[in-house]
């Protein structure tokens, strides 16, 4: 017998479109701005991290030891969010990453409910963009939860504003720390992207056009 999940969860950047090339930008842009190097490699630290944390790890990596006012944090993490404003003007629906329209479909279809649980304070503005927002019954975004990735909050807070238990949900996401933030709420896990790095995962394709509806279900209906 099949057995199907009550609501899934999916992750922004990187599993409904990729916006992370426009966050590093930004993140790069601000960090050549007080003289901190931020590489391609290091940016990998960043994803599915909120605003403020990665702030702190770049501060980190140029200013060991130095201490931030609460107010300097807020005015350079407020700039680098400028320019990744201006950089996602472009956004439209062509960068809906391949499969994710369908696959939300299918849960259309099926009656389970659909939430966005994000670290972006930007989501609603980026899914309006997508034109994605009819599909979605529940928005979490930064501004939601006091502990960011890889806490699970972002996670319990959408199952529980859809009044569903854990075990009930599917969480879909491409970062480590979302991997470990749905496992960590109790939900089955769904990663996009390489094996080594989201090993955790309950159930893992490599890109998103392989992300199928009945596969998942058919394995989520096995656990």
């Amino acid at each position: 017998m099949v057995n199907y999940p009550k609501a899934f969860i999916y992750d922004l950047d990187g599993v409904i479109t990729d916006t992370a090339e426009f966050h590093f930008l930004a993140w790069q842009k601000l960090a050549e701005e007080i003289n901190i190097s931020v590489d391609r490699q290091f940016n990998e630290q960043l994803k599915g991290i909120n605003r403020m944390d990665s702030l702190d790890r770049i501060l980190e990596r140029g200013f060991s030891g130095r201490i931030f006012s609460n107010t300097e944090k807020v005015a350079l993490a407020t700039r680098k969010n400028e320019y990744y404003l201006k950089l996602i003007e472009s956004i439209d629906p062509s960068h809906i990453l391949p499969g994710i329209e369908t696959l939300l479909q299918k849960n259309k279809e099926r009656h389970i409910k659909i939430a966005l649980g994000s670290a972006s304070n930007n989501a609603s503005a980026i899914l309006d963009k997508l034109e994605l927002t009819s599909y979605f019954d529940y928005i979490v975004d930064a501004s939601k939860v006091k502990k960011g990735k890889p806490d699970p909050e972002t996670f319990t807070t959408a199952a529980s504003a859809l009044g569903i238990a854990p075990d009930d949900c599917v969480g879909i996401e491409d970062a480590a720390a979302g991997i470990e933030s749905i496992n960590k709420a109790g939900m089955f896990s769904v990663g996009i992207g390489n094996a080594q790095h989201l090993a955790a995962a309950d159930y893992l394709v490599e890109d998103t056009a392989k992300l199928l509806f009945e596969d998942l279900i058919a394995c989520y209906s096995k656990r």
